[in-house]
């Protein structure tokens, strides 16, 4: 499906935005669920033991190809590690606790980070923007409802991996070369390496607390075709940037 969003003559033709911890903040209560399972499990183990909290991110991680990416997958991995590094000791009462940490999560509040709204709309003023944003799909429709940014973005993209096949499969739908994209983001992970393996280029701006799992990249400090932005508030001065940069390179 073509977008028919217009596209500006400029060197940048197509600004991409991250939903979680980006826009909104979200790892805050993934660690209030950890803290939460790790107090469960406290009853039946040394929870200080580092290998119990590595335990779960990688049966987090085992299970991303099965589960994906949100609290649902968070909630099942949290159930299944539990079983395993109890030797199958854990109570069903407990198990159920577990649930409910998943069922807290999936209705914790939706709260716009500092400077999102202002910045956007200055973007949306001169660049088509696309909010994708990656995880399961309820709950990221719930959270984009909540944060009340609809109005900001005419095209959203729920996608279940950031990989560089997802984007060039969203720029191709908007017939747009990949040099002339910027995707704005806290995870070099998911939001910047992708990118700009594929020729685009990145904002990065890191949130106060990130997934283990997201920490995970090869996106060097000096990496020419990304722009630090501290908070949202330097969104627009970082797209100038890039826009001057991509301009020369053109």
């Amino acid at each position: 499906m073509m977008t028919s969003l217009p596209t500006p003559q400029g060197a940048i033709g197509l600004v991409g935005f991250d939903g979680d911890d980006t826009l909104w903040k979200s790892e805050d209560y993934y660690r209030k669920a950890e803290q939460d399972y790790l107090d469960i499990l406290s009853r039946y183990i040394d929870v200080h033991d580092t290998q119990t909290a590595r335990h779960l991110l990688e049966v987090q991680q085992r299970n991303l190809g099965v589960f994906g990416y949100g609290v649902k997958g968070m909630t099942l991995s949290m159930v299944e590690a539990a079983i395993e590094i109890t030797n199958q000791t854990i109570s069903a009462r407990d198990l159920q606790q577990m649930l409910d940490i998943g069922h807290d999560t999936l209705r914790h509040p939706v709260e716009l980070i500092d400077g999102v709204r202002e910045s956007v709309t200055e973007i949306a003023r001169d660049y088509p923007v696309v909010l994708i944003t990656k995880g399961d799909l309820f709950h990221q429709e719930a959270k984009i409802k909540l944060a009340n940014l609809r109005d900001l973005f005419p095209r959203i993209e729920i996608v279940s991996e950031k990989d560089p096949e997802t984007y060039a499969r969203v720029l191709e739908e908007f017939d747009l070369p990949i040099e002339r994209f910027v995707m704005v983001g806290n995870s070099l992970r998911s939001d910047i390496e992708p990118v700009i393996t594929l020729g685009g280029w990145g904002i990065h701006t890191p949130y106060a607390v990130t997934w283990a799992h997201e920490t995970q990249h090869g996106v060097a400090d000096d990496e020419p075709r990304m722009v630090d932005a501290p908070t949202a508030f330097e969104w627009p001065q970082a797209l100038r940037t890039i826009e001057a940069k991509a301009a020369q390179a053109g």
